[in-house]
């Protein structure tokens, strides 16, 4: 797993576990990055690996055992990011963008459950495609050439039961999603966090990718420093 500190000199800590894919040399989660950091908050970046084994070993435990070294955090994440993200004990506030707590409609639980069943962790299996429209108008030639195309069976099976094995939301998390979002299943969101703490935008996948994200910077970073407080009251339907 790469990790990646920005802003040594930041205020306040941050945790930030981008998606399956992200990279923090794309442009788009480069400028959340540098949002961030103008915030005054010393980014810990982690990059996931793209083919997973054992989603605690490969996934969870390198970024749990890591933020036990950190006193107080703010923790951000974004879809596959925030399916480990739920799991991580010690934030003050927690933040979650589009998370990956169930497969889109594109992906049949039958056709999950078959290919999950294959003693394999070699990656041949082909990934939908995700341009554009599906993650945002502003999604890069350079993001959507570096996307992986292939996923293992052993990732199917252990993402699978890492989303089957959700923990309660038990703390004032906020969620900012698209209902045109074709990647997430938005029912788990539904089923885990108060409306009043869900943010709609109106876009892709990755609300950094899309058109209106700048609409919406201002009370992501709000929603890290006060939690659900900075969103309730307000509109949840965009303008």
């Amino acid at each position: 797993m790469r990790h990646r500190v920005f802003n040594e000199d930041g205020d306040e800590e941050l945790v930030f576990v981008m998606g399956w894919g992200n990279r923090w040399t794309h442009e788009n989660v480069g400028w959340l990055i540098d949002h961030l950091t103008d915030a005054g908050y010393r980014v810990h970046a982690f990059e996931l690996p793209t083919n997973v084994a054992d989603f605690k070993a490969d996934w969870l435990e390198p970024i749990a055992e890591y933020v036990l070294d950190i006193d107080e955090y703010q923790l951000l994440a974004h879809s596959a990011g925030a399916l480990v993200a739920q799991a991580l004990d010690g934030a003050d506030n927690h933040v979650y963008l589009s998370p990956w707590w169930g497969y889109g409609d594109d992906y049949p639980d039958l056709l999950l459950e078959a290919v999950s069943q294959l003693p394999t962790a070699f990656p041949f299996l082909p990934v939908a495609e995700m341009g554009r429209e599906a993650l945002g108008k502003r999604a890069t030639d350079h993001q959507l050439s570096t996307l992986p195309r292939w996923v293992s069976p052993a990732f199917v099976r252990e993402t699978r039961h890492a989303q089957e094995d959700l923990l309660t939301i038990d703390h004032d998390a906020v969620v900012f999603c698209s209902l045109r979002d074709p990647v997430i299943d938005l029912a788990p969101i539904g089923e885990r966090v108060p409306a009043e703490h869900v943010v709609l935008y109106d876009g892709g996948h990755e609300l950094f990718s899309s058109m209106t994200r700048e609409r919406y910077v201002d009370l992501l970073l709000e929603a890290l420093e006060e939690g659900a407080p900075a969103v309730e009251d307000r509109p949840r339907v965009p303008a």
